[in-house]
Parts: C-alpha cells; sequence; structure tokens
C-alpha cells in the first residue's frame, strides 16, 4: 500500500491516508474516511459535553434536574437514577428496519424517542453537580474524571483530593489552579509540574519543592525566579509576596507570564514518550496526530484518553483498558470494537452506531440498551438473524445514503451527522478545540442553541470584594457576585470559602466559565506547524535565553526539524528535544 491523497468531503481540502492507517480501516472492516482529520475530531466532538451543566425538565415529571442537555435539546431526558432502574423497558422502544428509507434517518427517529440519562456517572457519594464521572465523594461542579474526593471545579482528572480549579490533572492532593499536572502536593497557579510539592507560580517543573515564579527546574528546593535562596531566604521573601492578596497575586502572575517567555519550550508537551506526535501526551508509545492522551498505544487521530487506549483511532474522551475504538466518544472502561458509538461502556463488545448502551455485545444502531446481545434497532434477534441483517443494513446504507442538510452523504463508515447531536456546537467541547462563531458553526451545519440560564441580579461586584483572604466575612457565601469578566453572578460555596482560607489564596473575581477559560489560557490549539528548532549555538535564534550548557548539534545552528503545536508567530522560544533536555536535565 502507499499512501494517498483524497479531498474532504465536508471542507475540501486535501489529506492523506496512510498505509499504516489503511491496515487499520481494513481491520475495523471499515471504508476509509470521506472526511479530515480535522473534520472528523469537530463532527465527533460536538456529540460531547463535557463541562457545561444545565437545569432542564425531566422529560417524565417535568421536575427540574441537573442534565448534560438543555431544554433546547430535541430528546427525552430522564433523571439518571430513574434512567438506570428497571421502571422502563428500552426494548419497547425497538422496530423494525425499513429499506426504504436512509438508515441515518431511521436512527435519528430511535435517538429522539428513546429517553437519554440525564447525567453520564457512576459510584457517586455527595456529588450531584458534577457530570461526566465516576466514584466522586463530595465534589462539586467536577467534570470527565473519577476517583477523587473533596474537590471542586476540576476538569479532566484522576485520583485528586482536596482540590480546586485543575485541568488534566491526577494524582494530586491540596492543589490549587494546577494545569497539566500530576504526582504533586499544595502546589499552585502552576502548569506542566510533576511531584512538586509547595510550589507557586512555576512553570514545568518537576520534583521541586518550596519554589516559586521558577520555569523548567529539576530537583530544585528554595528557588524564587529560577534564583537559589537559603531556606531562611525563601520563607522570608515568600511572606513579602503577601499571596492572600487578590492584586498581590494578580501583579506576580503577570510577571511570571514574561518570565516564562525567556526559556525555551520543548516542541512537544510529552513525558516518557516513544514515537508520538501531537501534544500533551504522556507515557505512550506509537500514538500518532493524538492530544491530552496517556499510557495510549499504536493509536491516531485521537482525543482526551487515558489509562490503557490500544489501536484506536478517531477516538475522543475516556480510556481505561480500551482496544480497537474507531469514531467513539465518551466510551471507555474495558471496550473493545466499538464503531460509531456514543457513551456506550463498561465492558461493551462489538457495537456499531450506538448511543448511551452499557455492558452490551454485538449490536447494532441501538440506543439506551443494558446487557443485551444481538438487537438493531432495540429489537432483539437470534445470532443468526443477527449476522444475517447486519451485512444487508451496511450494504443499504451504501445504496440509500442520507444526505444532510449541506449536501453531505452518508453512508456506512460515517460517524453520525453533526444535525443529529442533541448538543449544540457551543455546547461543545468542539467549541472548546475548535472555536467558531455561531454564524461559522450554522455554516458547517451545526446546532447551536442560544442557551437559556438564570440570571440573578449582582449584590456585590467582583471588583468590591477583599482583597485579601483574611478580610473575608462568613456572610460572603450570601452574596451574589458579578464576574469580573462576563458579568453573570456567580457564588461562592461554604466548603470553597474553607479552602481558600486554608491555602491562604484570596477570593476569585470570575465565574466558574471565565475560570476555566482563564486555566487553559496556555493550551496549544490542535493544529501542527513544521517547525526548525530554535537554538542557534549558544543562544536562542532571537538572543533572549542563553544556552547553560554544550548541545550535541555544536556551535552552529540545530537543523532538526518537527511538528509543533506552537505557532511559528508565537513569541514562545521552541527546541527540538534534544537541545531542550540539555537544558533542563
Amino acid at each position: 500500500m502507499i499512501t494517498e491523497t483524497r479531498q474532504c468531503q465536508n471542507c475540501k481540502a486535501s489529506f492523506a491516508i496512510e498505509p499504516d492507517d489503511f491496515t487499520f480501516y481494513a481491520k475495523m472492516s471499515v471504508p476509509p474516511p470521506t472526511w479530515c482529520p480535522d473534520c472528523r475530531a469537530m463532527r465527533r466532538l460536538n456529540f460531547w459535553n463535557e463541562h457545561t451543566p444545565f437545569i432542564r425538565k425531566d422529560s417524565r415529571t417535568g421536575k427540574e434536574i441537573f442534565s448534560t442537555y438543555s431544554n433546547a435539546a430535541p430528546i427525552q431526558v430522564y433523571d439518571r437514577d430513574y434512567w438506570w432502574s428497571d421502571a422502563w423497558d428500552p426494548l419497547s422502544y425497538a422496530r423494525e428496519y425499513d429499506f426504504s428509507k436512509p438508515f441515518f434517518a431511521q436512527f435519528h427517529e430511535l435517538m429522539l424517542a428513546v429517553p437519554w440519562p440525564s447525567k453520564s456517572v457512576r459510584d457517586m457519594v455527595n456529588s450531584d453537580y458534577s457530570n461526566q464521572a465516576s466514584s466522586l465523594k463530595n465534589c462539586y461542579l467536577c467534570f470527565n474524571g473519577g476517583y477523587s474526593e473533596d474537590c471542586m471545579y476540576g476538569d479532566a482528572y484522576n485520583h485528586m483530593t482536596s482540590s480546586a480549579e485543575f485541568y488534566v490533572c491526577k494524582q494530586c492532593d491540596q492543589c490549587f489552579g494546577l494545569y497539566q499536572s500530576s504526582k504533586c502536593y499544595r502546589t499552585f497557579f502552576s502548569e506542566g509540574c510533576t511531584g512538586c510539592q509547595n510550589v507557586w507560580l512555576s512553570v514545568d517543573c518537576s520534583d521541586c519543592s518550596d519554589c516559586f515564579g521558577c520555569v523548567s527546574l529539576r530537583h530544585k528546593q528554595y528557588y524564587i525566579f529560577n534564583k537559589p535562596n537559603t531556606k531562611e531566604e525563601y520563607e522570608k521573601r515568600i511572606s513579602e509576596f503577601n499571596l492572600g492578596s487578590y492584586s498581590s497575586l494578580a501583579e506576580l502572575e503577570s510577571q511570571l507570564e514574561k518570565f516564562v517567555l525567556q526559556f525555551p519550550h520543548k516542541y512537544i508537551h510529552s513525558l516518557g514518550c516513544t514515537n508520538v506526535s501531537g501534544d500533551y501526551i504522556y507515557w505512550s508509545k506509537n500514538a500518532r496526530d493524538c492530544y491530552e492522551v496517556g499510557q495510549t498505544e499504536d493509536s491516531r487521530y485521537s482525543q482526551c484518553c487515558f489509562d490503557g487506549v490500544k489501536d484506536c483511532a478517531d477516538y475522543s474522551n475516556w480510556g481505561q483498558a480500551v482496544e480497537s475504538l474507531y469514531e467513539a466518544v465518551s466510551c471507555g472502561d474495558n471496550c473493545q470494537m466499538l464503531k460509531f458509538c456514543f457513551d456506550c461502556w463498561p465492558a461493551c463488545r462489538e457495537l456499531e452506531y450506538c448511543m448511551n448502551c452499557h455492558s452490551c455485545s454485538n449490536l447494532f444502531a441501538c440506543v439506551g440498551l443494558q446487557k443485551k446481545q444481538y438487537c438493531i434497532f432495540n429489537q432483539q434477534y437470534t445470532k443468526e438473524e443477527y449476522d444475517t441483517l447486519v451485512p444487508k443494513i451496511r450494504k443499504h446504507m451504501d445504496e440509500m445514503p442520507y444526505v444532510d442538510s449541506k449536501g453531505r452523504e452518508y453512508r456506512y463508515g460515517e460517524l453520525f451527522p453533526a444535525e443529529m447531536s442533541p448538543t449544540a456546537y457551543n455546547e461543545s467541547k468542539a467549541q472548546d478545540y475548535y472555536p467558531l462563531t455561531k454564524e461559522q458553526a450554522l455554516a458547517r451545519g451545526f446546532l447551536w442553541f442560544d442557551i437559556e440560564r438564570r440570571e440573578f441580579q449582582a449584590t456585590i461586584r467582583a471588583e468590591d470584594l477583599p482583597d485579601h483572604i483574611a478580610d473575608a466575612k462568613d456572610s460572603i457565601v450570601n452574596e451574589k457576585i458579578g464576574c469580573g469578566s462576563c458579568g453573570r453572578a456567580y457564588r461562592i460555596i461554604v466548603p470553597e470559602l474553607a479552602l481558600h482560607r486554608r491555602f491562604g489564596i484570596p477570593l476569585p473575581r470570575l465565574c466558574f466559565v471565565c475560570r476555566y477559560n482563564k486555566l487553559v489560557r496556555h493550551r496549544n490549539p490542535l493544529k501542527l506547524h513544521q517547525r526548525t528548532c530554535q537554538c542557534a549555538g549558544a543562544i536562542s535564534e532571537d538572543g533572549v535565553y542563553q544556552n547553560t550548557t554544550a548541545h550535541l548539534h555544536g556551535e552552529g545552528k540545530c537543523q532538526n526539524e518537527f511538528e509543533t503545536s506552537y505557532a511559528p508567530d508565537r513569541k514562545d522560544i521552541v527546541y527540538c528535544e534534544d537541545c531542550y533536555n540539555s537544558e533542563t536535565v
């Protein structure tokens, strides 16, 4: 096989299908894609609402419930606990396949008829306002994670305790404002840190303790802005920083923003990897064009997958011992051979075109089933009947393709059309990674819901909050605070106030949504650029950084080339892995 260049059915751009891709498609018994990787990712991510919660009406009782889906979503939504009970039967929605109508038109009718669970959670204790999560205890507004306790405002995490405002973090305790970090203790407002404790406002530090404002340090203690101090000097200066003051902390954050530009960054955020490409890849092998993944092997075009992912492609969100998943989103926990599925878990096998199915095997085009086998359109069949009918439906999908509102054809091998998603583009993870305006989203065939939110009259402005946490009164939990960015009112809950006092951190001036946006503001986009190492020998190309040691390429400019998500017009200094390691090890 050779690499083939094809034109995307959606955006009309050219994209390559390589020999390894063809091998994977043959193994999965699917045709090669007709959409380019970016368009496939946008379509797939459009089905996943990671961290936009809603209050909507239960379709059965009319009561207001906390939900993944807004009132604008055309689906039927049941309270999560009732949905999982035996009080209703998803098989009662079964229907025969109609060979006179396109497959996707029929499936859309089924997904609108079968109720959906209000949330995708399990094993939760006192964590009613969290979603896309497992095994949480005493957590509030935590999304897409699990196995955590006493946390709030977290996203994409595992095994966190007594922490708040974190994103893509794992095995951390008593941390705040943490981004892309692991195994940290009492680490605050920091990014890309591993195995650190008592660290503040630092970036890309490993095995450091009692450090402040540091960048790319290894195995250091008592450093401030990369300068060594004695224990006594360090403690004196830290007390002088007055970290409980909002104005003082904001000024120090501004200093770090400028300071970090003086140091080189590795072209890819990675750790313990072999033969990977993309960004934010950890302990992985042969993971190409992947983004925010960990313990992933022999996979491509995947995002937000962790803890055991093998031989997958075009897979978004979750992981946890999965193998051979294609065009799947929010499927995980011991699943194998899933194609074109959404929110199917755990231990699912041989599923195609399914939604909200759990502990099932050998299903085709089913919605809401639990512990079932050999079903098509929620209709029960024998194994022999199933094996006979499924190939006929696949053939019919090719012979009578579905055509969406933009004239795009959907045969067997395409994920569900975007116009079928119960999640609008502006509610989904697609907007997080591929931001579009309302006009742009609608022009591309995505849905856009004008989100109706309850608006409360603010009783105090963010700028009128006490500057220092020591001056915050207990009564602040009764106030409705006007966000300093978007103006929407938000509350500070009692455990949140206790955590700020415990850590000596000033009260937040932003609502939950704006705090999330601030937390991920340095996240590189899902776009790779061909670049050359910016090490010019003794210094960086721009003359800002002075190398501390000789590099393998000698005194001349490094000629190493790579793909990186650092765009060429950014001010960041970008080094290849060899040059970067020479400066940090």
